[in-house]
């Protein structure tokens, strides 16, 4: 049985001695929470997005849960979104006292079915919470279309997709509110960290209240030469904020995104090409609106995935020293949800057909060619034998 040398996990962040210096300087600082760095970061993330309210939070996490928050969702309130996503995206609604509302997605690019979203809408729907998934870009146009016949305010969970483009438009330079992940296994990243876009000037001031306790001034306005340690809390809020030794990695992850991004797209291609006769799998598929895919995920299907084959090529293929990931199990059929929405794996039929046969392969930017010829090899050998 062919295999690799060393394991290969499906991700790997790309890290280089300016970054390590980076956060070197900061720790020789002393400062290592939110500071100056945090700053820099937050105003290199505006000019790249075009977005003119960057904020950097702890997680992506965090900032879907203070974008609800902030746009006072709550109890009573219904938010549509998506079952095939990250169970966070659920979580954050829930957390605010929230309903979640789900529309299944399209089976070709598995983001939310769009021509399905207007029957969803109900008079307690407050927010709609699209996914770009795997990177491809919703179709925006339409879903902010019935957002604004309907009054609706929409908040694009962007975690796979900082350096995407919808219609020539990077995401984040438009729209509503967008929240990115700078988690280790995305595009680029910050060790944990994300960021919230928005373009509306309260808002972006209560996110930044409710990141930091509620106090009316961050710990470089008060501990700088120039602060005055007196503050007042204007709210009660949270813990959410950037240290200076994340923003530090992000300080130079950033401007090799687009690189990033060009590695994955060529790394893509090639898996396309390879994988084109293996007649058990079915291959991601483009969308027809113009878009730039951010390649965070490539995520084959099995087209006959019952008694257990994906776990099972999934297994042989960690014996070969290839990892894969799983992303995702279709949400609505997380016992919690189950339980409390009566939901079955049916209900949302294409996100639980999805669910029970992705998975995804090594993608990032230090996977050579070479390597992945091996991957694609062992894969093809493997997928033979289920």
């Amino acid at each position: 049985m062919e295999k690799l040398d060393q394991f290969l996990a499906f991700a790997k962040p790309y890290i280089n001695q300016d970054m390590i210096q980076e956060v070197t300087d900061s720790m020789e600082s002393g400062w290592l929470t939110t500071g100056p760095k945090v700053k820099k970061f937050e105003q290199q993330l505006q000019a790249y997005l075009g977005a003119p309210h960057a904020l950097t939070v702890s997680s992506a996490t965090a900032g879907l849960h203070l974008a609800l928050l902030a746009l006072g969702v709550g109890p009573g309130d219904e938010v549509i979104t998506t079952p095939m996503t990250f169970a966070c995206t659920l979580n954050v609604i829930e957390l605010v006292g929230a309903s979640v509302k789900l529309v299944d997605v399209d089976p070709r690019t598995y983001n939310m079915n769009i021509e399905a979203l207007e029957a969803a809408i109900t008079p307690q729907t407050k927010v709609i919470m699209p996914v770009h998934f795997a990177g491809l870009p919703v179709d925006l146009d339409p879903l902010y279309k019935l957002a604004d016949q309907y009054g609706l305010r929409v908040i694009e969970d962007s975690a796979h997709a900082i350096g995407a483009q919808y219609k020539e438009k990077r995401i984040g330079s438009f729209g509503d509110i967008q929240v990115f992940s700078f988690h280790p296994n995305k595009n680029m990243t910050t060790g944990e960290g994300g960021c919230v876009c928005c373009r509306d000037d309260a808002l972006a001031e209560k996110i930044m209240l409710l990141r930091f306790h509620g106090m009316d001034r961050e710990a470089w306005d008060r501990f700088g030469k120039k602060g005055q340690q007196h503050y007042q809390i204007i709210a009660p809020g949270y813990k959410y904020n950037m240290m200076d030794i994340q923003a530090a990695m992000g300080i130079h992850q950033l401007p090799l995104l687009d690189d990033f991004i060009a590695k994955r797209t060529k790394l893509v291609a090639r898996y396309l090409e390879a994988f084109e006769d293996v007649e058990q799998f079915l291959l991601p598929q483009s969308a027809s609106y113009a878009h730039t895919h951010a390649w965070h995920l490539f995520a084959p299907r099995l087209k006959e995935a019952q008694n257990g084959q994906r776990e099972q090529l999934m297994a042989a293929l960690k014996m070969c020293n290839i990892g894969t990931g799983l992303h995702y199990q279709a949400a609505h059929i997380y016992p919690y949800y189950q339980n409390k929405y009566a939901w079955k794996p049916n209900d949302f039929s294409h996100a639980y057909a999805v669910g029970e046969s992705i998975l995804s392969l090594p993608l990032f930017y230090g996977l050579t060619e070479a390597v992945q010829d091996q991957v694609i090899a062992i894969i093809k050998e493997q997928v033979r034998k289920l």
